[in-house]
């Protein structure tokens, strides 16, 4: 019998199956500490490709980890030397954009960005939005149900998900690739593999629903003295601006003052010297009457005893300027145990305090980083120290996630499980859950071999 690379050269040709010093080429951008440890990385060009691919790993017992952008910050592409990494690098074409129904049919290596400038170059949004929207691939942002900046208005990456096609784990393509708004045809199966972190297919193509690109563009940068007039502001901007608002976004003091000047590099919008921040996003289609409501709506919260200081954004850049402030956050991917949770947006504040008093006793010189998209119910707590030992990360991923307990938090709002939650699952989900998720892994991919390990043990 053939060794298995080499019927894996035949599938795909001796350049895309990457081995030795080659595969080591292939490193996130945002430096997510997942280096390839595989024996292959192999890189198909079509479904056709992953589907004999997938055959063939079958036939071998062979497991897979599907490589996208690498961006994931849960170890949901870690590999091991028995495993083949399974690039979409090469699938990386927009198929069609249809400007009457508001569809785009792309493949999985198609990165976020070249979506949304694709889409922009037909009027049309690319409604989810991340900050490393430039490395990550479409394929890993669905399997993962990426969220983002803009959920509150448009949802996460299954809302805007109308089809996919999937290979399983015996390489059978599973063509789903529904185009239209209603079909309640059978079961919806594609929602299978959202979220899933491919231990259940594949996913090769996706027909994403577009939106109409905004004409009006409006951001402000508000701080608040104390946590109940952030809650107040929230309630007032959803009242005021309705359908319009789709992000906010808010930052604890000890992530601003440590990117913004004098510590970091950037400049603040208003003086560092408050305990939360806020970005207020607002989008519409009548630039008019959009850009008046969003002013009047701000100036009186300025005014009122909510907001101790603020800016609206007069320009494209300066709305950039702020945003850059909230995606400042290559320090703490990079140099943090970082987290990302879910909880009622009341009780946020009193959960960092609780998290901040339970790490610090624990670990002497741990700082906490909080921010995140406060207005979904989804904060992103980092925690910084100089001692990065796996003790350290076990203790502080024991006070985050016990902690949200007393709030029935999720252990995850957008970056999925992987690896590194894997343990902490049951705090989200019941037995009854995990064990029906373990029924459909051994059911779809009863020789375990798609991304082993990640999410569930299906044993």
């Amino acid at each position: 019998m053939p060794d298995i690379l080499e019927s894996l050269a035949q599938i795909v040709g001796t350049a895309d199956v990457l081995t030795g010093d080659d595969r080591f080429n292939r490193r996130s951008e945002w430096e997510t500490h997942q280096p390839c440890r595989a024996r292959a990385i192999v890189r198909p060009t079509t479904t056709q490709h992953v589907s004999e691919i997938m055959r063939t790993c079958h036939a071998f017992g062979q497991t897979v980890v599907p490589y996208g952008g690498l961006t994931n910050l849960v170890q949901g592409c870690a590999t091991t030397p028995a495993d083949i990494a399974l690039s979409f690098q090469k699938m990386n074409q927009i198929e069609e954009v249809d400007s009457t129904d508001h569809t785009m049919t792309a493949q999985a290596g198609v990165t976020m960005q070249q979506a949304q400038e694709r889409a922009e170059m037909e009027d049309l949004f690319f409604p989810v939005d991340i900050g490393a929207r430039g490395s990550c691939m479409v394929g890993g942002n669905v399997s993962t149900n990426a969220g983002g900046t803009k959920v509150i208005r448009h949802g996460m990456m299954r809302d805007s998900v109308l089809g996919l096609e999937v290979v399983l784990a015996d390489g059978t393509i599973l063509d789903s690739m529904n185009r239209f708004l209603k079909n309640n045809s059978g079961f919806d199966l594609k929602q299978l593999f959202i979220g899933t972190e491919g231990v259940l297919g594949l996913i090769t193509r996706i027909v994403f629903r577009l939106d109409v690109l905004p004409k009006s563009h409006n951001v402000a940068f508000l701080a608040c003295s104390d946590y109940a007039q952030v809650v107040s502001v929230f309630k007032r901007a959803k009242q005021a601006l309705g359908g319009g608002l789709c992000g906010f976004e808010v930052m604890w003091d000890n992530f601003v003052h440590q990117v913004v000047e004098p510590i970091g590099s950037l400049r603040a919008p208003v003086a560092p010297e408050y305990p939360f921040y806020i970005i207020v996003e607002s989008m519409g289609s009548q630039p008019h009457t959009d850009d008046a409501a969003f002013e009047a709506a701000m100036f009186e919260l300025m005014e009122s005893d909510l907001v101790a200081d603020g800016m609206l954004a007069k320009s494209a850049g300066e709305r950039a300027d702020i945003w850059s402030i909230r995606h400042e956050v290559e320090w703490v991917v990079s140099e943090a145990f970082v987290f990302d949770v879910s909880l009622p947006i009341a009780a946020a504040n009193e959960y960092v305090n609780i998290i901040t008093r339970r790490v610090q006793a624990d670990i002497v010189d741990a700082r906490i980083a909080a921010f995140g998209h406060l207005g979904d119910n989804n904060i992103h707590i980092s925690v910084l120290t100089s001692d990065r030992s796996a003790q350290n990360s076990e203790c502080a991923q024991k006070h985050i996630y016990e902690s949200l307990l007393p709030y029935k938090g999720a252990i995850s709002a957008e970056h999925g499980i992987g690896l590194e939650k894997r343990q902490w699952l049951s705090i989200s989900r019941t037995a009854a859950e995990i064990e029906l998720m373990k029924t459909l892994k051994r059911t779809l991919d009863p020789g375990n071999i798609l991304n082993p390990g990640k999410v569930i043990d299906a044993a």
